[in-house]
C-alpha cells in the first residue's frame, strides 16, 4: 500500500484537536494576538508538534477559515439544491445559517475580526473562502427563473444578506460584549429558536410576503360589507 494512502487515526484526531483549539483562540485573540504555544498547550502537545500538521500560523489560520466556511457552505448548498420552491429554499438557508452560527459562535467572532482587519485596503483571508457562495447564489438565480417569488419580490440580494446575516452575527458576537451579563454569550435552545423565528419573519417581510391573518384576527376585523352596513344603519 502506498505510503500516502495510509491513514493514522491518532494523527487525524490530533489535527482535528489543533483546529478546534485554534478556532477558539483565534476567535478570542485574533490572528495577531494568537500564539501557537497557547494552542499547543490547550491541545496537550508541544509547540513543534503543530508544525507537523501546519507549516506556520498563517497556514493554521487558513485551515480554520476553510473549516468554518466550508462547514457552512456544505449545509447551505444541500438546502438550496433541494427541488422545492424558491421561498422554501431561502427559508431553509436562513434557518441553516442561524443554527450554524448559533451553535458555533466562534464563526461570528472571527468573521467580525476579519472584517475589521480588512479595513485600509487589505483583503481579508476569509474572502477567498466565501467565493463558492457567490457561485451558489448565481446558480439559484438561474434555476429560479419563472418562480413567482423571483419575478415579483422587491428583494435586493445585498440588503437581504446583510440584514439576515448581520442580525445573527451581532446577536452572537456583539451583544455579549456590549451587554455583559446578558446571558447571550452562547444561545441556548430557547433563545436560538426565538431568534430563528424572528429572522424568518424578517425574511418574509424583506421578500414582500405579507403574513396571513390568523383566524382570530379575521373574526375581530369586520368585513367591508359589514362596516358599510353599520354606517348606513338607523
Amino acid at each position: 500500500m502506498p505510503k500516502a494512502a495510509i491513514k493514522h487515526p491518532r494523527g487525524e484526531a490530533t489535527r482535528a484537536a489543533i483546529l478546534e483549539e485554534a478556532e477558539a483562540v483565534f476567535a478570542e485573540r485574533g490572528f495577531d494576538g494568537t500564539r501557537l504555544e497557547e494552542i499547543a498547550e490547550r491541545v496537550g502537545i508541544r509547540r513543534p508538534a503543530i508544525s507537523y500538521y501546519f507549516v506556520g500560523k498563517e497556514a493554521l489560520y487558513d485551515a480554520v477559515l476553510e473549516a468554518l466556511v466550508g462547514g457552512l457552505y456544505e449545509r447551505i448548498r444541500v438546502v438550496l439544491e433541494r427541488p422545492v420552491s424558491l421561498l422554501e429554499r431561502i427559508e431553509a438557508a436562513v434557518t441553516t445559517w442561524v443554527d450554524y452560527v448559533g451553535a458555533r459562535p466562534t464563526f461570528a467572532r472571527i468573521l467580525l475580526r476579519e472584517v475589521a482587519a480588512g479595513q485600509g485596503g487589505r483583503i481579508p483571508g476569509i474572502a477567498r473562502h466565501i467565493e463558492p457562495f457567490f457561485d451558489l447564489v448565481r446558480r439559484l438565480e438561474a434555476e429560479s427563473e419563472g418562480d413567482p417569488l423571483a419575478d415579483d419580490s422587491p428583494i435586493n440580494a445585498v440588503h437581504f444578506a446583510s440584514t439576515i446575516a448581520g442580525s445573527t452575527i451581532f446577536l452572537v458576537a456583539a451583544i455579549p460584549v456590549l451587554v455583559p451579563g446578558s446571558g447571550f454569550s452562547r444561545l441556548d435552545d430557547e433563545e436560538l429558536a426565538a431568534h430563528r423565528a424572528e429572522t424568518l419573519r424578517v425574511t418574509r417581510r424583506l421578500l414582500g410576503i405579507r403574513p396571513a391573518r390568523t383566524q382570530l384576527e379575521r373574526k375581530k376585523r369586520p368585513r367591508a360589507s359589514e362596516s358599510k352596513a353599520d354606517d348606513t344603519g338607523p
